[in-house]
């Protein structure tokens, strides 16, 4: 089973997927350099020092049945283009936020919706910090009912693990919502 995990410029996206992922990750990072600066804006995560320039993977196996291959997405707008591979044959995402800057996950949500791709949103709440209610974001997300919202610690594996089975669940009851119910 193919999850996107998604979301803006340093949500934790890399974080999440090493932190879950049962093999060592393979990570496109590259240094941020002068060449960046005008072009990434670097507001909220000033100490970050590397980017995604194409993919983040990792691997869970559940059971013989069913491995879960998580591909992380590159945040950043111009590097934008390589979801529209990394899509293909997706069966759910994970849109990671942080309510430091919400705004800049507009657009990972929107590419989900438009594509009708089942996801949730996890909240990563960076050093424990919750500065706003699951209701708070909810609204400022424009958030459908229906759209699990999950908070999480990106770099926690229980917590990891927690958001990814909140899409699985999410996936199975939408299934199960469009599957013909047998006529009595």
């Amino acid at each position: 089973m193919k999850i996107l995990i998604a979301g803006g410029f340093g949500v934790g996206k890399t974080t999440l997927v090493g932190a879950v992922s049962e093999v060592a990750p393979l990570r496109t990072e590259e240094y941020l350099t002068h060449a960046s600066v005008g072009v990434d804006d670097l507001e909220g995560v000033s100490g970050k020092s590397t980017t995604t320039v194409a993919l983040d993977f990792g691997r869970i196996t559940i059971s013989s049945e069913l491995v879960l291959y998580l591909f992380g997405t590159p945040g950043q707008e111009r590097f934008w283009f390589m979801w529209n591979d990394l899509v293909n044959g997706a069966m759910g995402a994970v849109v990671l936020v942080d309510t430091r800057r919400l705004d800049v996950s507009f657009a990972s949500i929107d590419f989900f919706e438009s594509r009708g791709i089942p996801f949730v949103v996890g909240v990563n709440c960076f050093h424990g910090v919750r500065d706003r209610t699951q209701e708070e974001i909810r609204r400022a997300l424009d958030l459908d009912p229906q759209v699990p919202l999950v908070l999480c610690d990106a770099r926690d594996r229980t917590a990891g693990r927690d958001v990814l089975l909140a899409l699985i669940d999410h996936l199975m009851a939408a299934r199960s919502r469009s599957a013909p119910h047998p006529v009595a």
